[in-house]
């Protein structure tokens, strides 16, 4: 459905059912935030808060809290949308070449961005920062954030909309050091679009004019945040999903879509930079305060009635997570395409996205060999890390599409999306001694504090392929029992120890010398040291958040009886992963128990 605006859109979900609307005043200072988190737990509807406190703008969220939802507010032109990516086709190319692109050719029409002329929706009046709803998530956050910005900026080289960038860049209207109306902080890395935009800037000596969006179609939100194929833009991408081409126009030099609710522009100028953070970030845990892009702001524009759109991050699942399954159901195979022998690749949301990928990749390259082991799919592994935000992964577990022989016919239905499963069939055929390929001072996602800095860490390829080595144990052994450290099974094969009761230096000296014996007899492959191993064996997402989250893999991962063989690190024994929480680790977000307290209330009279 063509979505003119924000409203339309809810008023759409409302009719059937999918809207909520508190009607209440609410605290934009942590209540509106637990209130999503609230109802997003629970699977319920959008949210349209009416009244918020201090601001005379509403506010929506959780537009996109399910698949299900996304998929009905994008009913109509999905299909169009689909076929325009598993076909690879760049809407423009689409209009050059009508006959051979003749059945995306009505989709592709609503690519062109339209230079809007007369209809300025978002011009309605301009407002200061302090006019917005300054919505603080949660408790140790330096400020308000936008958490759901479409970030425009353009080539300095080649200006104009058809060489821009739209990403979700997180962004802080106030706090810190930040000159309340003037100033806002923007939260990206070098790398990224807007990143190369500003250098490019900066060459010429120019400040960067950035334009943040805020509402508008939904479409351009999902369009933001979209990993496109090459040739196709954010702007193409963003008319196609709303079935309505998308509409700018340009005041004092800045490029401003019409159809937004909100619009804040302003320039980043060359080696300004303030503080920014802390934020509680989709990892779970708070990305601290650090020196990023200030931005000075120019004019904050407005529609009549317009709505603030917003969603909350923490420890995952969260809405983001809707996102991500939207992107997939999009998406399709285009990753796979875009990597030669890659058959699926799984960023684990339960991890925060980016820590664990799960992969399978074909291998060809040694049919020869009787003894079956990783080779194409260590260069695949190698692509993933070289593509894009894949290259953000801290942990890629790899193997080879399953076997079509009635021998292994059992491996047939293995599925990266099968987390459990998938570690399993792993880790019963991982030889330890030559699978493990470790990538040592590297950068690191910025947001990933495992690591001893900002931006620097370790990664880990685990690459398994081949016939089953090791039964998995599906009970704790008497020499890890031996070791009174509250053992716990978390799954066949993988065991929680306290951290109170041992170290990965007591377990080398406990178990050396039994590494073989307990990998092959008594099915252990990894060790988990934690500092409650009761929790971690209690549900599959607290291992896999605490222990891909917490780790740093070049420094946190030990294996008994581990060996050097030329510059390459093995072990015969199990893995030993130190999943504590260290004294250089962000902290985790924790909700506000009296805030808690309030939304009981707050939500008890809509019956959440």
């Amino acid at each position: 459905m063509a979505y003119s605006s924000l409203e339309a859109c809810l008023l759409d979900l409302e009719r059937t059912g999918q809207l909520l609307r508190i009607k209440e005043e609410v605290d934009p200072y942590l209540e509106m935030a637990a209130i999503h988190l609230r109802i997003f737990e629970q699977k319920g509807p959008a949210i349209l808060f009416e009244k918020v406190k201090g601001s005379k703008f509403r506010a929506a969220s959780n537009i996109f809290g399910t698949l299900a939802r996304s998929e009905f507010i994008f009913r109509e032109t999905l299909p169009a949308v689909k076929q325009l990516i598993d076909i690879k086709i760049n809407p423009l190319a689409a209009l050059q070449n009508p006959i051979k692109s003749f059945a995306a050719l009505p989709a592709a029409l609503n690519a062109l961005p339209y230079k809007n002329p007369i209809s300025k929706p978002v011009l309605f009046e301009e407002i200061n920062i302090i006019d917005l709803p300054l919505i603080h998530h949660w408790p140790m956050d330096g400020g308000a954030f936008v958490t759901l910005p479409q970030v425009y900026t353009e080539d300095a080289d080649k200006p104009g909309i058809g060489n821009s960038n739209l990403g979700m860049y997180r962004i802080q209207l106030n706090g810190n050091d930040y000159i309340l109306n003037k100033e806002i902080g923007l939260h990206y890395q070098l790398h990224r679009g807007i990143g190369v935009h500003q250098t490019k800037a900066n060459n010429k000596g120019l400040p960067l004019k950035v334009s943040c969006f805020i509402g508008g179609p939904p479409a351009h939100s999902v369009a933001a945040v979209m990993p496109l194929p090459e040739g196709m833009s954010e702007m193409n991408f963003a008319g196609v999903l709303a079935g309505k081409r998308f509409a700018y126009t340009y005041i004092d030099g800045f490029c401003v879509s019409t159809d937004a609710d909100f619009v804040i522009t302003g320039e980043v100028y060359s080696g300004e930079n303030k503080p920014e953070g802390p934020f509680g970030d989709h990892l779970g845990y708070y990305s601290l305060q650090h020196p990023f892009p200030v931005m000075k702001v120019h004019k904050v524009y407005a529609r009549k009635n317009a709505i603030w759109a917003f969603t909350v991050v923490g420890r995952p699942p969260q809405e983001d997570t809707s996102f991500g399954q939207l992107i997939h159901a999009i998406t399709g195979s285009a990753v796979s395409n875009e990597i030669p022998g890659l058959k699926e690749v799984h960023a684990v949301d339960a991890a925060g996205v980016h820590p664990l990928l799960l992969a399978i990749g074909s291998e060809r390259y040694t049919p020869y060999l009787e003894n079956k082991k990783p080779a194409e799919i260590l260069t695949i592994a190698n692509h993933i890390l070289g593509t894009g935000q894949l290259s953000l992964a801290k942990f890629v577990w790899i193997t080879a599409e399953a076997s079509k022989n009635k021998k292994e016919s059992s491996a047939s239905s293995l599925d990266v999306n099968k987390v459990p499963e998938f570690l399993q069939y792993m880790l019963s055929r991982m030889d330890f001694s030559t699978d493990l390929h470790f990538y040592t001072n590297t950068t690191m996602d910025t947001l990933d504090y495992s690591g001893d800095g900002l931006n620097s860490g370790s990664k880990l390829v685990l690459a398994a392929y081949g016939e089953v080595r090791r039964k998995l144990a599906t009970v704790i052994p008497a020499k890890i029992n031996e070791l009174n450290a509250n053992a716990h099974l978390i799954m066949p094969g993988v065991i929680a120890l306290n951290a109170s009761a041992v170290s990965v230096e007591s377990i080398q000296d406990k178990l050396k010398g039994l590494g073989a014996t307990l990998l092959e007899t008594d099915g252990v492959a990894m060790l988990v040291i934690t500092e409650d191993a009761n929790w971690m064996s209690a549900e599959c997402n607290n291992f896999i958040w605490a222990t891909f989250t917490r780790t740093n893999p070049a420094k946190d991962i030990e294996g008994v009886d581990s060996f050097i063989s030329n510059k390459h690190w093995g072990c015969k024994g199990p893995l030993v992963f130190d999943a504590t929480i260290k004294k250089h680790h962000a902290p985790a977000v924790v909700k506000d128990a009296a805030v808690e307290k309030k939304v009981d209330a707050i939500l008890g009279k809509y019956g959440y």
